[in-house]
């Protein structure tokens, strides 16, 4: 279990580039790959890895648009981009489907079933979008 809160740090952060000091003043720069010692071979490979699961777990159109990134992170924020979009995009349904929950009135026309289907539908599209509905008092 703790690997794969390893895994998901490199799926959220920029992967690992082994790096030196040289020069006076000290400069840091990368490694060359024959300069690699093994625990940044290590390190390393947690980016590869959770490359690779990424990549099976998405079809040959997905993976059309994430073929040419280099890291799990930029794989991660391709995805998150075409399925949630862009930040505006992102605060653009939030504002959309709140505003759905705040007018949700039943209607006459509608059995209870099926306003409770409508609303548990604006309730789960407010949860994928991570906002939280704050509780009101009595």
């Amino acid at each position: 279990m703790a690997e794969d809160f390893k895994l998901w740090d490199v799926i959220c952060d920029d992967p690992y580039v082994p790096t030196k000091k040289v020069g006076d003043p000290l400069e840091t720069v990368p490694k060359t790959s024959k300069e690699y010692n093994d625990a940044d071979r290590k390190a390393m490979e947690k980016n590869f890895r959770a490359k690779k699961i990424l990549v099976c777990g998405i079809g040959p159109d997905e993976y059309n648009r994430i073929s040419a990134c280099q890291s799990a992170n930029e794989i991660w924020e391709a995805l998150q981009t075409t399925h949630e979009g862009t930040t505006q995009v992102k605060q653009y349904k939030i504002d959309m489907v709140t505003t759905e929950y705040e007018f949700f009135r039943m209607n006459d026309d509608k059995s209870i079933q099926d306003m409770h289907t409508i609303f548990m539908s604006i309730i789960n599209e407010l949860h994928s979008l991570r906002e939280v509905i704050p509780k009101r008092g009595n």
